[in-house]
Parts: structure tokens; sequence; C-alpha cells
């Protein structure tokens, strides 16, 4: 393991020139590292929580290993990565994991000639994750300096756009719906599990940093946290997570307070499970993987391609299901939470509707556009929990002003029923919308559970809530009503009626 230690600190900034694989000869890559921005809080995290930070070494090992044992063995047996590299990580090197960070491209050799941008994007990611966490555990500082820091260090990440992953959410489609998708899981549904077993820890350790009020206490806290990663190890693969870990759902603290770095951070991990998904993938012939990451890279970056707003980026991840990502970071209860689907269940979002899909995958590893093909029975939300995911996201798109989300989620018919007028889709844009909007943002209704009933394509959705607050200078004090019909439409859910009412509370 020695061997793959680095033996001095990098420099500040190292020019490198990496030469592209033996397959495209005539295409050479050029890039360059960066190192830590200078601050006074770097290596607060490793001085102070070291087996912790060892972990993180660990990690880029298995990552580093997973990707080149998937480009130099395509061949290879399942076994050599479920079996052989799973019980090494699992046994040696979590065990005792090494003192200081990785120099990747030792261990990955032919991987990072095949994609050293790819590379370099992950690594620069990597580096933002390493200095947050100094930021955060450097007791010196207030939460008004970390803030500060915060934003110093995002602003340096974002310095480097050949690099930097988009801060907007990307959609599950980029991860989950391309021809190659879910190939990796498929075959290595083992270390497919230890993998987002990686990512959840590297959230889940944000969230003892945002909530310890003391450094013993946050001591104590991620000791927890680690822990409980290695809780999730003890009966493979069902006590690995299920779904992808969403920052939103495991340091909801930390996404709170830094929504750009959580959103970062759920595009880098996304975007690892594609790059696994072509290396897998016999479909994606062996010259063309590269053009393919390529792509999938730039298209991780961009601003663009395959996004959706911020409030169905939460919804999505809250309706994903906490306990199919592993569970809690803090304030988890002894045993290992029950998931709701099924290992191997793939969830899909819809960013126009908000639907949240779902089904088990089956059969073979192969390529092409039909992501049904070898499906066993659907697994995941039902048709009437797609509804209330579709309703929870109108919702969240109104009290965070999205009336782009808002109204993308309303049938062209829709007819809405407020405040004894019944209003069309343009009538309702041109009138009640920014009303409704600014209401919800001035005072935040507590809803009760809805209660949803579908019909074949169609479903109406009935809840209740309580309003209180002040707006615009006026005390508010309701109880409300509202009934909403949704109607499958080409396969989607769209909201094709609302009525709303609301009384004084006695």
């Amino acid at each position: 393991m020695q061997a793959f230690l680095k033996a001095a600190p990098r420099a500040l900034l190292t020019a490198t020139l990496l030469l592209a694989p033996a397959t495209l000869p005539a295409q050479w890559s050029t890039t360059y590292k960066q190192f830590y921005l200078q601050a006074p809080h770097n290596w607060q995290f490793r001085t102070h929580y070291t087996s912790a930070d060892r972990l993180f070494n660990a990690f880029d090992y298995g990552h580093a290993i997973l990707y080149e044992t998937l480009w130099r063995f395509p061949d290879a047996p399942a076994s050599r990565l479920e079996e052989d590299r799973y019980r090494f990580l699992t046994e040696t090197v979590l065990i005792k994991p090494p003192r200081l960070p990785l120099e990747e491209a030792a261990i990955e050799p032919m991987y990072a000639r095949l994609a050293p941008e790819a590379k370099m994007m992950f690594d620069w990611a990597h580096l933002l994750h390493r200095q947050l966490y100094d930021v955060l555990a450097d007791e010196r500082m207030t939460w008004e300096a970390r803030d500060a820091e915060v934003n110093r260090l995002l602003s340096y990440y974002r310095s480097r756009p050949d690099l930097a992953f988009s801060s907007k959410p990307k959609s599950m489609r980029l991860m989950q719906e391309q021809p190659y998708s879910l190939a990796f899981r498929k075959k290595y549904p083992k270390f497919n599990g230890l993998i987002w077993g990686y990512h959840w820890l590297q959230m889940g350790l944000y969230e003892p940093l945002m909530v310890g009020k003391s450094r013993t206490e946050k001591q104590s806290l991620i000791r927890g946290t680690v822990a409980r990663f290695f809780q999730m190890l003890n009966d493979v693969p069902g006590s690995l997570p299920h779904q992808m870990p969403m920052t939103v759902a495991v340091a909801p603290k930390f996404a709170e307070r830094y929504p750009e770095a959580a959103i970062i951070f759920d595009n880098l991990h996304s975007m690892h499970d594609a790059v696994s998904d072509i290396l897998t993938n016999p479909s994606v012939a062996r010259n063309e993987k590269r053009a393919e990451i390529m792509l999938a890279a730039r298209r991780f970056r961009d601003d663009t391609t395959e996004v959706m707003s911020v409030p169905a980026w939460r919804v999505v991840s809250e309706h994903m299901g906490i306990e199919n990502m592993g569970g809690p970071s803090v304030g988890f209860l002894p045993t290992l939470p029950t998931p709701s689907v099924t290992f191997g269940a793939v969830m899909q979002h819809d960013p126009q509707t908000g639907a949240m899909t779902g089904f088990a995958y089956g059969g073979a590893v192969g390529g092409g556009h039909d992501m049904h093909a070898g499906h066993v029975m659907p697994a995941g939300p039902s048709d009437s929990a797609q509804v209330a995911t579709l309703v929870s996201t109108f919702h969240a798109a109104l009290e965070s002003g999205d009336s782009t989300t808002a109204l993308s989620l309303l049938s062209p018919n829709v007819v809405i029923l407020e405040s004894g007028s019944v209003e069309s889709l343009a009538d309702y844009r041109a009138h009640h919308l920014p009303a409704d909007i600014a209401f919800a943002r001035a005072i935040k209704a507590e809803r009760q559970p809805r209660a949803v009933t579908v019909s074949g394509d169609v479903a109406y959705s009935v809840s209740t809530s309580a309003t209180k607050g002040n707006y615009e200078d006026r005390a508010v004090d309701t109880l409300g009503a509202e009934l909403i019909v949704a109607r499958r439409l080409g396969g989607r859910w769209q909201i094709s009626a609302i009525h709303w009412s609301s009384r004084r509370r006695p």
C-alpha cells in the first residue's frame, strides 16, 4: 500500500501532460493541477478527525482501482470486482486506510490516460470536499466566517470551468436513462452498493460538523457516523444503500445552508455512476468509451443539459427515501432502516411533472435504449405516490418563487378555482400566480398528510392546511382545504384542476 502513497506534498501548481489512450493516438490532452486554496483552516479536519480523514484516502483508492479494473480487464468475470477487489477493500484497505492522500494516477495509470479530463474533474471536486470539511472543523471560525469562506472556496472551484461540475441540479436521466445506463449496478451490485456507501459517508460527515456544539460533541458524532458506515458492510448487499445517497436526505443541515456545494456533490456522484456504466457496458465499443465519457463530462459541467429546479431537486431527493440511501447520518436508531424499495430498484424523475417512477432490473448487461428490457415487477412509488410527488413539487415551486416549474406541472387545459373565480392557465399566469407565490414565500403553511385516490388515468389529491403569520401588514390565521385533480397524459401526470378554499380559524 505504501507504494501508492505520495512521498511529498504536491506543488501548489503542477503542469501535467497526459497522453490519450492508445486507441486514439492522435488525441493529446493537456491539463494542470491546482492544490488547496491557501487558508488558516487547511488540514483542520485531518488534524482533529484523523481516522475519518484517512477513510477518504481509502475511498480514493477504491474509486481508482474500480475504473482501472473496468478499463484494463473488460472481459474479466464479475467475481474480480464483486469478490476479490471487494474483499481487499473491505477487509484490508478500509480497516487500515492510507495515512496520506494517494496519487491516483499511480493506481489507475491506464484509465488516467483514457480520460484525464474526467479524472481531473473528480480530483477538483474532491479537493472542494476536503477544504469544506476543514472549514467546518475549524472551531476558531464563527458561522458567519464559515459562510464567507465557503463562498470563497466555491468561487475558487468555479474558477476552473473546464473541471467544475454544474451547480444546477441534474435530472436522473443523465445517470439512469442513457443507452449505457445501469450496466455497472446490474453486473456488480455489491461493489455498486459499496461505492454508494462511500458517497453516503462523504456526505454524511458534514452533518456532525453542522450540528455538533463543540469539538468533543463533533468527535463523538463523527465516530458514530463512521461506525454506521461499517455497519452497512455487515450483511451485503442488502445492508448497503439501495439508492444513490442524495445530500438533501443524508446531510439536510449542510444542504440547507450550502445548497450550491450540495448540488455539486450530487452531480459528482451521478457522474461517477455514469463513468462506471460506460466502462462496463459492452454496447459502448472500446474505441468509443473516451468519447462517451467526455460527452457525459460536458453535460455535467454545463448549466443547461437535463437541469431541474432546486425545489424539484429537494422534493425528488426526499421522495427517493432516506431509508433507501443508508439512513440518516446523525440521530439514527441502532438498527439499519428497512428500505422501501427492492435492492436494485431504479428511481426515475420527470423534471416536467415531478413524478417519481421505479422499477427493478434483471437480465444480462446490455445496451440499447429500451430501458425496461429484462425488467421484473415494478418496485418503488405507485401511481398515488407519483401524484403526491407531483403536488408536493408544485407547492415547493410556489414557495421558492419558481414560476417556471409551477407552470410546467399544469395541463394546458387546467382549471383553477380560487377566490370565487375560475381561471384558465393564461388567466392564472397573469393574475393569481404572482400573488400565490408571494403569499407562499411569506407564510409557510402547515399541511396535513394528503390523501390520493387513483382511478385509471385520473387521480385526485385532498389535503388540509393551517396558515398563520403576517402578510402585507395583516395577520393571517386560516384553515384551508385543497383539491387537486391530475390526469395522466402521454405517460406523464399533470395537474388538470385545482380548487382552493379557506376560512378564518375559529
